[in-house]
């Protein structure tokens, strides 16, 4: 005897009343809400057979994830930045990532994080600065190191390519410190930006601060004295381990411009520089930080590039 054949899925008694039932338009929301409850019966039925992969209903207005915890995932979005106006780039210096009460809690912060030797080297070996200096910049907004081992310290500086006859180059040869060693240099004035500098305004601040023995302390106000050319500005970005602290990698951003100094030698010189750090509220601790006294300078050629 041959089974009887198989009869097509009936569907819930549920559905069965629905939709035997006269349409009334007034009683529309609470059909609608039945079919929703049907619909998510029909996913719920299914999930158990899924495999926890996403499965579209058979409502075309209603898809559930049937895993709640997944999400999508959107990715992530970069963009270049448009050519930035030179006096504006300062504003994009990175934050200051840590405040450090003292030289000393900077020293223990940093200890771990850097090879033994090297550290032990700053200060120490001739032509390198301190932790009081490199603690001086942090306080300053000079300088800002990322939480990292090692730390990675970034510094915005200027570069000051004076211009002098013959199309010649001032070059800063080398300099003379306060514990009486010699830092070798080779490259133009350069400064560290401060917080809220532009470039221009940072260049003649270094022609001021590193210039101003020769040709006059009144130098920043003077134009016809101190001619910055900011078509021939330039910048870049360079990452090497620091000169002046072995061992702490370094990123400069380095904003280089061409300038014109009236009343220069135009012979090697050297010029002088005041109290580094004289109107520093931590006197006693800007006392133990290397301060360069002197600055040696020559004429060259022609220059391709520096470090800071």
């Amino acid at each position: 005897m041959s089974p009887p054949p198989p009869q097509p899925p009936q569907p819930p008694q549920l559905l069965t009343n629905l939709l035997s039932q006269p349409l009334n338009f007034s009683s529309f929301p609470d059909l609608f809400l039945t079919a929703l409850s049907v619909c998510f019966l029909f996913t719920t039925t299914s999930s158990s057979k899924s495999n926890h992969h996403l499965t579209a209903t058979k409502c075309p207005f209603l898809s559930f994830p049937l895993n709640p915890r997944h999400f999508l995932k959107f990715p992530a979005m970069s963009h270049s930045s448009p050519t930035p106006n030179p006096n504006s780039l300062f504003l994009h210096r990175p934050p200051r990532r840590h405040a450090f009460a003292s030289p000393q809690s900077l020293s223990d912060w940093l200890k771990p994080r850097l090879p033994s030797d090297s550290f032990a080297s700053w200060g120490v070996k001739p032509g390198t600065k301190n932790v009081h200096n490199l603690w001086l910049e942090l306080s300053e907004g000079e300088t800002s190191l990322a939480d990292s081992t090692p730390p990675v310290r970034t510094v915005q500086v200027v570069a000051v390519r004076v211009i002098g006859k013959e199309g010649s180059v001032l070059i800063e040869s080398h300099q003379e410190l306060s514990d009486g060693n010699v830092r070798m240099r080779g490259r133009p004035l350069s400064e560290k930006m401060k917080p809220g500098e532009d470039p221009e305004s940072a260049a003649v601040r270094a022609v001021k601060e590193e210039l101003g023995s020769v040709i006059g302390d009144g130098c920043g106000d003077n134009h016809d004295i101190v001619r910055i050319d900011m078509n021939s500005y330039e910048m870049k970005v360079e990452e090497r381990n620091s000169d002046s602290y072995p061992g702490l990698p370094g990123c400069y951003v380095l904003h280089t411009l061409n300038a014109t100094v009236e009343g220069l030698p135009e012979r090697d010189f050297c010029t002088f520089e005041g109290d580094e750090y004289g109107d520093f509220d931590e006197k006693r601790f800007a006392d133990q930080a290397l301060s360069v006294k002197k600055h040696y300078w020559t004429w060259v050629s022609s220059v391709d590039s520096f470090k800071p």
